[in-house]
């Protein structure tokens, strides 16, 4: 089942969507709003099934700058529990536009990686860019899981 650009290209919409969707969502619904939201973007993008995720957030740091658990991940994007204590949740700063743009990419079969930016608008046009890459590998029912997810902010000599 090799993946093709088309896959990776829809794999992106589709993670910058449901970002947006978990922010609009705390926004008028608040955390009971956007948890069960969070939980369903995170099954619907991400690898846990697999085993591990080789996540690293943007905003995370210490102990846990790595988040190779659902639950990791979960309060990552909402925030709201006490494992993870530093977390403020990064799907509640009101995104309304998320564009992922690839420097390059790299497939093989069942497994795609990409690397660019990820450009993020909040709700009063404030623009965030960060340094992103992802991997993917390709489910048996053919959805791109998302295996690594590595985001930083820009260096700023």
């Amino acid at each position: 089942m090799t993946i093709t650009e088309a896959e990776l290209s829809q794999a992106r919409e589709n993670w910058g969507a449901g970002l947006v969707a978990i922010s609009k969502a705390y926004d008028d619904g608040g955390i009971d709003a956007a948890r069960p939201l969070a939980e369903e973007v995170i099954d619907a993008a991400y690898g846990y099934d697999f085993g591990p995720v080789l996540f690293k957030p943007t905003l995370a740091s210490g102990d846990q700058t790595f988040r190779p658990t659902k639950k990791g991940a979960l309060s990552y994007f909402v925030a709201h529990d006490d494992d993870y204590p530093l977390d403020g949740g990064f799907a509640l700063l009101g995104w309304r536009n998320v564009e992922l743009q690839p420097v390059a990419s790299f497939i093989e079969g069942d497994v795609a990686m990409w690397q660019g930016w990820g450009i993020f608008t909040d709700k009063d046009g404030n623009v965030t860019k960060a340094n992103k890459s992802f991997a993917y590998k390709k489910d048996a029912d053919g959805v791109l899981r998302i295996v690594l997810h590595h985001s930083s902010l820009p260096y700023q000599p």
